[in-house]
Formats: structure tokens, C-alpha cells, sequence
């Protein structure tokens, strides 16, 4: 592990691995944006060095916090003071701040989900219904994320138990749905109703057509007419998924969207300020990330 030079307040992503990790450059831009003199940075942290890594971050004055990724969200939970009622009822962490004395959880994955679907959450809709790929964590905070806008959910995973315990943990009073994965692969011929006034959404929660894991199969005669797609895959970031859904004619969401705005939450709680996310930020922030 690294140390920080003294005097200067920093905060920094843990994870193992975390080379691949696009926060230092996200949280870094903004730094730079707004003057701020502090640093962001990634750091290495092994599963059985997350104990001692806190407990010196504790007594480091200068540290503001850290984000969290894979594999630690959960294992950062008894190690902390306190959670978020968020985080508490997604079950992961992806930030924690220091306030006071206080080392306190919070999930901004749910939050930077919501974000580019803002304008449509807004309008009043009859129906809301999402088909969500995907168990993982990342699914953990998407569910809780829709269930409280009131969407009604298709989990699909390898396991439909495992979707169907995960639908039962989040949002047991919901009327959602498991099912498995591969009902999706195949065509269907679904007479879907009338769509006029339902927002339906498709999201890949899961790392399925990643660069260097399998390909997502997902027939897009399972999607309703008008559907929005989302994939939270990021390499690449034009995925099959994306492409296949704009030849239905659909309106997509990428993966820098949500990575994005889940920075910028946990940004503003780190160095006090908003991010700054005029659209010439946003265009120049996301050409430096796929520079």
C-alpha cells in the first residue's frame, strides 16, 4: 500500500484487481476542473489486508474516503461505524466517508443508475417494468433502485432461485419475477399490449459481453415496443447488446452513464463540491475516458 504525501487531502478506489479502474481518471478530471488541491487515486488492497488497510486509513487525517469495488463491497460492511439506510438495504458498499470520527457506508450505485433515466422517472406513467439481466451486486443496487420507482421487475439469471431469493431480499412486498436467462436467447412471438403511457427498460446488469467474457444472448422480441436499453458494461462500451437494441429502434443507455453519475455522488461527499457536469464537461470527461 502506498501513503499519501502529508497535508494533502486525498481520497482513492480499492479493489483487487483495480489497474482497469476509471475512477482515478473520472474523480481526477474533476479535481482539475474545479482547482481543487487534493488527490484521487487507486490503490491494491487485498481481501486479507482490508482490516489493517482501514484501521490506517482511520489515522490518516488527510484521507477523505475511498470507493469500493470487487471484490470488498460486502466484506467492508462489520468494518465500518455506520451504513447508509441505502446501503444497508442493498447488502454493499461502494464509498465510504470519513465524518468526523465516523467511517460511514454508503451505495451511489443505485443513485448514478437512476441518473440518465431522470427525464423519463419524472413523467407519470400507468406501468413500469423492467427485464433485468443479471444476479451480481451490481443487480443488488439496479433492484432496489427500480423497486423504489415503482417498477415491477423480470430478474433473469443462470439461477432463477438465486434471482428469485435476491427479488425476495430487496423488495419482498413486490410482485416481480424470476426467471432464467436462457428464456430470453430464443425468439418469442408475444402479442405485447398496448405500450402508450408504460416505461419498460432492458438492463444487462451483468458483465455478459464484456471484453473477454462471454456473449450476452438476448433476442430482442422479448423487448416491448419503446423499450430503453441499458447495459452497465463499459469495454467495450458500443456492446452488441446496445447495437442490437438500436436496430429495433431503440433508445439506448451506455455504461459510462452510470459509472458517471455514481461518481459523482460519492465526489461531492469526498471534496465537498458537486462535480461538475455542464454538457462541455461531460463530453471532454468522457473523451479523456475512452481516449
Amino acid at each position: 500500500m502506498t501513503t499519501a504525501a502529508p497535508g494533502k487531502p486525498y481520497a482513492e478506489v480499492i479493489g483487487d484487481p483495480i489497474a482497469q479502474s476509471k475512477s482515478p481518471v473520472i474523480h481526477g478530471f474533476w479535481l482539475d476542473r474545479l482547482a481543487i488541491d487534493a488527490r484521487y487515486r487507486a490503490t491494491l488492497v487485498a481481501s486479507d489486508g482490508l482490516s489493517d488497510y482501514l484501521a490506517s486509513r482511520r489515522a490518516d487525517a488527510d484521507w477523505l474516503g475511498c470507493n469500493v469495488t470487487m471484490p470488498h463491497k460486502q466484506a467492508v460492511i462489520p468494518l465500518i461505524d455506520r451504513l447508509d439506510p441505502v446501503a444497508e438495504r442493498i447488502g454493499a458498499v461502494n464509498t465510504i466517508v470519513r465524518e468526523g470520527e465516523t467511517l460511514v457506508g454508503y451505495n451511489t450505485d443505485a443513485a448514478g443508475f437512476l441518473e440518465p433515466l431522470a427525464d423519463r422517472l419524472a413523467q407519470a406513467h400507468y406501468f413500469r417494468m423492467a427485464r433485468i439481466i443479471g444476479t451480481g451486486g451490481a443487480a443488488r443496487a439496479i433492484i432496489v433502485a427500480l423497486s423504489n420507482e415503482g417498477f415491477t421487475l423480470v430478474l433473469a439469471g443462470r439461477n432463477p432461485d438465486k434471482a428469485r431469493d435476491l427479488l425476495d431480499t430487496l423488495d419482498p412486498g413486490g410482485e416481480h419475477h424470476a426467471i432464467d436467462l436462457a428464456h430470453f436467447a430464443d425468439a418469442t412471438d408475444f402479442p405485447f399490449d398496448d405500450r402508450e403511457g408504460c416505461l419498460d427498460l432492458v438492463v444487462n446488469a451483468s458483465p455478459l459481453g464484456m471484453r473477454g467474457q462471454p456473449a450476452l444472448t438476448f433476442d430482442w422480441s422479448h423487448a416491448p415496443p419503446g423499450s430503453v436499453a441499458y447495459d452497465i458494461v463499459t469495454d467495450p462500451l458500443d456492446t452488441a447488446f446496445l447495437a442490437g437494441a438500436r436496430m429495433r429502434g431503440l433508445q439506448t443507455v451506455d455504461g459510462l452513464s452510470m459509472l458517471i453519475g455514481q461518481a459523482a455522488v460519492a465526489f461531492e461527499k469526498f471534496f465537498g463540491r458537486p462535480a461538475p457536469r455542464d454538457a462541455e464537461s461531460e463530453a471532454a470527461l468522457r473523451k479523456r475516458l475512452l481516449a
